[in-house]
């Protein structure tokens, strides 16, 4: 018999692909460190769900202080943090709005409108952003014949935008629209620690009158598991039922919150060394005729080949076989770097890269 093709589960792994040396895939990639998983070692533990975690708690009390919020709850994943503020800030039939590449709509399988049965207005912008006055026009009056526009959205960095980061002062003119129309406002910080390292804004400033924020552990900072989603007191409160809901309590997850800990003491400052090595890979794939770079804010590297006679799907897949993972999105190559990826990887992808073309 032959099997179901599976649509949606994760693909074995290829025995016969090569293996990875150089993972510029995403810096979720990123593995646990040696000091990091001593840490997880000998964390003290207890049980979440019944809030006698005191690994937990210390890291949601240092998140909260870190965001400028009253209360912060851990999350098994990012995702997680976006759908549970969504369901608590908005009701059925409400409106949401965000960049038209935000994750929230690119990347949470519909569970907005699957789970809360909301739907989400695509702004457009360029790099990712939306401007203020952009937010300004797409806002109507209160009506019936409209769904209820309950939040406005940021995605701090823009992932598919480039990795740019929202300037604080739009930041604060889409906060003072949103007050005076009536809308909460969110911000997806899934490398909002990029953002503050490379603009040297604090996070609490950065997240200044946003009702909720909340940092993710599992990309840069290079822990395992988790995210720390922040806010008021109420709306943490509210954002635990949707939690237990959704099967995100967990038992001793301090062993996980060690390392959340771990990487905000230790993996915060060491952001700057990603972002550089970023320039230098851009630097690099620009000075090979063809090839359309853009520009790097943070530590994503977005770039185009095909002017240099290799469609960004055949360079992917020639990079694969000389073991450099990259991934397409958005129509380009987008490769992340991280802790897990030295200056003499990016300067042996930027190698692979001119053979490439060079054998076109």
């Amino acid at each position: 018999m032959t099997r179901p093709a599976m649509l949606y589960t994760p693909p074995p792994i290829d025995p016969k692909a090569p293996p990875v040396r150089i993972n510029l895939l995403s810096d979720t990639q990123t593995k646990p460190t040696a000091a990091m998983r001593e840490a997880m070692a000998r964390a003290e533990v207890g049980d979440e769900q019944v809030g006698d975690d005191p690994t937990v708690n210390a890291l949601c009390e240092r998140v909260a202080d870190l965001l400028g919020k009253e209360a912060a709850v851990y999350m098994p994943s990012g995702t997680m943090c976006n759908v549970t503020a969504t369901l608590v800030h908005c009701r059925p039939g409400d409106e949401i709005l965000a960049h038209e590449t935000a994750h929230i709509i690119a990347r949470e399988g519909g569970a907005h409108a699957a789970i809360g049965g909301f739907q989400v207005t695509q702004l457009k912008g360029p790099d990712g952003q939306f401007t203020p006055e952009t937010f300004r026009k797409a806002l109507h009056p209160r009506t019936r014949y409209q769904p209820p526009q309950t939040v406005v959205s940021v995605e701090q960095t823009a992932n598919i935008g480039g990795g740019t980061i929202w300037k604080k002062a739009a930041l604060d003119e889409i906060v003072e629209i949103a007050r005076q129309h009536g809308l909460v406002t969110h911000m997806d910080g899934a490398r909002l620690l990029n953002a503050t390292v490379a603009s040297g804004i604090s996070p609490r400033d950065m997240t200044a009158g946003w009702d909720s924020a909340w940092i993710d552990f599992s990309k840069g900072l290079g822990a395992p598991i988790g995210g720390v989603l922040a806010g008021s007191r109420a709306f943490i409160d509210a954002v635990w039922q949707w939690k237990q809901r959704l099967g995100g309590s967990m038992r001793q997850a301090g062993i996980c919150a060690a390392a959340c800990i771990y990487a905000l003491d230790h993996h915060v400052d060491r952001l700057a060394d990603d972002h550089a090595h970023a320039r230098a890979l851009a630097r690099g794939l620009s000075q090979i005729a063809g090839i359309e770079v853009q520009e790097p804010e943070t530590n994503l590297v977005f770039f185009k080949p095909d002017g240099a006679g290799v469609p960004g799907d055949k360079m992917v897949a020639a990079l694969r076989q000389r073991g450099v993972t990259l991934a397409m999105m958005d129509g380009r190559i987008r490769a992340c770097t991280h802790l897990d990826v030295n200056a003499s990887q990016i300067e042996e992808t930027i190698g692979y890269v001119r053979e490439i073309v060079r054998g076109a």
